[in-house]
């Protein structure tokens, strides 16, 4: 029976503030959780439902033959199977918090799903989840985050240019992953209180990816953002009188091996060659994908005693061009272990140090974190599980059978010492140990400039630090305009407007748009040159990983280091560079505002066609990151899918914004109000005065 099956209308209660926000209030910590998973069904059901499906491989059942690639990953890399070990594995009092969440989920899921037209569009009705299924959406949410796919193009680039070319498109030039966080000690403050601030950077979805929301009861009273489909909030929230936030801190941790696999000797089963020369056997079963409006897809899974194979899987030997046969080690299945006893302990956080204490059981994903306290505690620091192992396995694929490769135990996760100011921008710095490539310094520096500028800094100045759209990467590409000879009229006149540019990306510059469209005509330019020619064929493999195995994104962005590189010898830059000068002219574009063609353009399992979605100012390395795909599309993906500001000094001052609102239900009043907010990176208040919201009957 459920909690509030079982204590009536004394299990929790529901308020909402002007923007919908949820304010939960609950007589315990049980209750409570339970409490979050009901209002999270009411407001966010389809999106549940997709997770869930998603994390079980199972979504094309309802969504169609588009959401096959993703469900053959998932029953390939058995996410599911590793969310059941790591839910097994759990202490009684984290499983117990963890099933009141989802017994206010299926209790809240036939309403939510009543108040949702795309259940009757897609004749989709949910079923009850079992125990396990958050830990399946976290894992399904970051399997791809540390960008284990990008071993599969470093090494298609050492076979296409040579080994020496490996991290020749490393994106410590511009990269998609990113976030930024950073924290102002007292000193630097007003009211002589740190404050934190940040957003995350991911691909925009609608629903959006982060659910606002307050958790109150007698033990605690929380307010941050959670992931829809997890208890608590893992990565910012405000106990009111502790704060915490994170980034992605850029590690590598996960690992692909290439596979020996041969039938057995009685032919019914497959062994893969180990480490210590022996054959070793491989689990083998086959599992069907329901895909509504077409035929039912068979998957073959199958796991060494390195990890689940995610390529490949064939038995013969493996001809020159031929799909390698690769496993994925992860720390979640060896370890068997995400980390969300964390989750309850880090909303009983009252200081600094509890912070740091809970993090250290910290697991998945690895992130850099920010905490601060009312009584001046500042923590800059690595949460998360990284393996011991050889360098070559951070890099590409490495041989199963070779003991050289094998992971030797756990990395000590650095910490730092606050001094001045905190930045946190996925670049070099902390993190530097555990990872390969970062994203460049410009983000970073440029937050570090701006808050060099004053020792007064208040919640709503913050703002401002959120919106800056200046692009020091456009550097090297307008660095090689001078030099430029024999250029017409029209290119003359473009490149002198150029170099006046201000190299703002603001949304209203038209200057940054001719800026976008040169760096895009180079791009081109650069992936059509001979030299990388071998790299400009259509992906093969696995249809999930083939956006990290396209020249023209890679190009993009890599266009800093490619610029200058001297593994390139026969790349004519400044021939590339002045041939897409004198396109860009002959374009003869009128003046339009960025905004006008950098406009978002958000994932959504089932899209709206009518949507209208805003433009934009910012680029991939302005603080204001939004994302494009140079040489590709102005469109921007990728952004911050989160705003905060958390004040120490009076929470009630913290400022916050979400791409579009507090409900996933289209239409809705709140499920789009702070979307003009977001764009303009704005933020709206944090209200957590009880008498100004608003109860709701539950």
């Amino acid at each position: 029976m459920s909690l509030l099956n079982n204590a009536g209308a004394d299990a929790f209660e529901l308020y909402r503030d002007d923007w919908g926000v949820p304010h939960l209030r609950a007589p315990d910590a049980e209750r409570l959780a339970y409490a979050q998973g009901y209002a999270t069904a009411l407001d966010r059901a389809w999106q549940l439902e997709v997770e869930r499906h998603r994390a079980q491989g199972s979504s094309a059942a309802f969504l169609g033959a588009d959401s096959v690639a993703w469900d053959s990953f998932a029953r390939r890399s058995l996410l599911a199977d590793t969310a059941r070990r790591c839910h097994q594995a759990l202490d009684p009092d984290t499983a117990a918090w963890v099933g009141s969440y989802v017994d206010g989920v299926n209790d809240g899921l036939a309403q939510g799903a009543a108040r949702d037209e795309r259940f009757a569009r897609t004749g989709h009705t949910p079923t009850p989840w079992e125990p396990w299924v958050p830990l399946g959406i976290w894992i399904a949410t970051h399997i791809l985050f540390a960008g284990f796919a990008t071993k599969l193009w470093r090494e298609r680039v050492a076979r296409a240019l040579g080994e020496e070319a490996v991290t020749l498109f490393a994106t410590d030039g511009p990269g998609a992953a990113g976030s930024n966080g950073w924290l102002v000690p007292g000193e630097r403050t007003a009211t002589g209180s740190a404050l934190i601030a940040g957003d995350p950077h991911r691909f925009i979805e609608d629903p959006g990816v982060y659910q606002q929301i307050r958790l109150s009861c007698p033990e605690y009273d929380v307010l941050g953002l959670a992931v829809p489909g997890i208890p608590g909030l893992g990565h910012f929230g405000h106990t009111g009188s502790a704060a915490w936030a994170i980034t992605n801190a850029m590690a590598d941790y996960q690992d692909l091996y290439v596979e020996k696999l041969r039938p057995t000797a009685d032919g019914d089963g497959i062994e893969a060659l180990g480490p210590d020369g022996s054959w070793e056997p491989v689990h083998r079963h086959t599992e069907t994908i329901a895909v509504a409006g077409a035929d039912p897809v068979e998957v073959e899974v199958l796991e060494t005693a390195r990890g689940p194979v995610i390529t490949g899987g064939g038995t013969a030997d493996r001809e020159e061009g031929e799909e390698q046969t690769l496993s994925l080690r992860y720390p979640p299945r060896v370890r068997r272990d995400l980390g969300f006893a964390v989750l309850p302990a880090l909303l009983r956080a009252r200081t600094v140090a509890d912070v740091d204490r809970a993090l250290d059981g910290w697991a998945e994903p690895v992130n850099v974190v920010h905490a601060a306290d009312s009584e001046g505690g500042l923590l800059h620091r690595v949460a998360g599980a990284v393996p011991l192992r050889d360098p070559a396995n951070r890099l590409r694929p490495v041989p199963a059978w070779d003991p050289r490769y094998a992971w030797q135990g756990w990395a000590e996760t650095p910490a730092e010492p606050v001094q001045g100011f905190a930045v946190m921008a996925n670049a070099r710095g902390i993190a530097s140990p555990l990872g390969v490539e970062f994203a460049p310094p410009h983000r970073a520096n440029r937050i570090r400039e701006l808050l060099s500028g004053s020792a007064d800094w208040s919640p709503k100045a913050m703002a401002d630090v959120h919106g800056d759209t200046h692009l020091a990467s456009a550097a090297p590409l307008l660095a090689l305009l001078p030099g430029l000879d024999g250029l017409s009229p029209a290119a003359q006149a473009l490149r002198a407007r150029l170099l006046a540019w201000d190299r703002h990306m603001a949304a209203e510059s038209a200057d940054a748009t001719l800026f976008s469209a040169l760096r895009s005509a180079t791009v081109r330019r650069f992936a059509a040159d001979p030299a990388l020619a071998a790299l400009a064929g259509a992906p093969t493999g696995p249809e999930v990983f083939h956006p990290w195995l396209y020249l023209v994104p890679r190009v993009g962005y890599a266009l800093e280091g490619l610029l200058t590189t001297a593994l390139l010898p026969a790349l004519d830059r400044a021939a590339h560079v002045r041939a897409a000068l004198e396109e860009t002219a002959a374009a003869d574009a009128p003046d339009t505002a960025w905004s006008q063609v950098h406009r978002l353009a958000p994932w959504s399992a089932l899209p709206d066609p009518d949507a209208q979605w805003p433009g934009l100012g910012g680029d991939h390395d302005c603080v204001n990151a939004t994302s494009t795909v140079p040489g590709f599309t102005d469109l921007t993906a990728r952004a911050s899918a989160a705003r905060y500001v958390w004040d120490l000094a009076r929470r009630e001052d913290s400022l916050w914004a979400v791409p579009l609102g507090a409900d996933g239900v289209t239409g809705s009043p709140h499920h789009r109000d702070q979307l003009p907010y977001w764009a303009r990176c704005e933020l709206v208040p944090v209200v957590t005065d009880w008498t100004r919201l608003t109860k709701e009957s539950v």
